[in-house]
């Protein structure tokens, strides 16, 4: 049965709060928001391609991942999501998902009833507006995926993809002093990439040598962050960061 978790939903005022500003009164309608609050193992399916979806799911902790199988079961990811993300937020006007939706990490995610999410986006427009530029800029990092993925080279498309990631979660309060979880193995790299976890592993080495990254028990420190955004001529723009969310 659903049930009404006030704090349970701070991840996604915390997000929203990273690009714009919520009145009071928009702020306790989304912690009245109806949600069923589930706690998953990690690699376990959430939505499958196929299914019609009547909910969306919030990630409050944890990490979780877009994907597609092939034949053989060949696997493109292509997006990774952090608490106070909706990954399937498309499902409210699209229910009819194309593609997988799963936890990467042991995660802990709300399940919101759409007409719960309608009902709130018709009463407040400013909400509606930030979600719908939420999917704007998860649409931008399609795009930048894309560039990566047809024309960067090895070295420079994983970098690019650390400065990204590193910049999600500081944005969100979840990392800073360029340090950062990065729960994701080098065959998740792999099938996000389109490389092979061995080119991973020869990309990985070549960063640490070349004095950029540490990564060791999840944790990717940037050792030199002007460098590294060198290295890929990375510019954030594409992620349309208007503030950084504070604690």
């Amino acid at each position: 049965m659903a049930s009404k978790t006030p704090h349970a939903l701070f991840p996604l005022i915390r997000k929203l709060e990273s690009v714009t500003r919520l009145s009071a009164s928009e702020r306790h309608a989304i912690e009245s928001l109806p949600v069923r609050v589930r706690t998953l193992s990690a690699r376990q399916d959430i939505v499958r391609d196929g299914d019609l979806a009547t909910q969306c799911c919030l990630i409050l902790e944890g990490w979780a991942y877009r994907y597609k199988l092939l034949t053989e079961g060949r696997r493109q990811i292509f997006s990774f999501h952090i608490a106070g993300d909706i990954p399937d937020l498309q499902s409210l006007h699209i229910p009819l998902m194309d593609h997988n939706l799963a936890t990467m990490t042991q995660a802990t995610v709300a399940f919101i009833p759409h007409e719960s999410m309608h009902a709130l986006t018709a009463r407040y427009p400013t909400i509606a507006a930030v979600l719908w530029r939420d999917t704007l800029i998860d649409a931008a990092i399609f795009r930048a995926w894309l560039i990566a993925m047809g024309r960067r080279p090895a070295f420079e498309h994983l970098v690019h993809l650390f400065c990204e990631l590193y910049l999600k979660q500081e944005a969100v309060g979840l990392a800073g002093d360029h340090r950062c979880p990065l729960p994701i193995t080098q065959n998740d790299l792999a099938d996000a990439t389109g490389m092979t976890s061995v080119h991973i592993n020869r990309v990985l080495k070549e960063m640490r040598g070349r004095g950029l990254i540490t990564l060791h028990r999840h944790t990717l420190v940037v050792k030199t962050w002007d460098e590294l955004i060198r290295a890929c001529e990375f510019d954030e723009t594409y992620l349309h960061l208007q503030k950084r969310a504070v604690g």
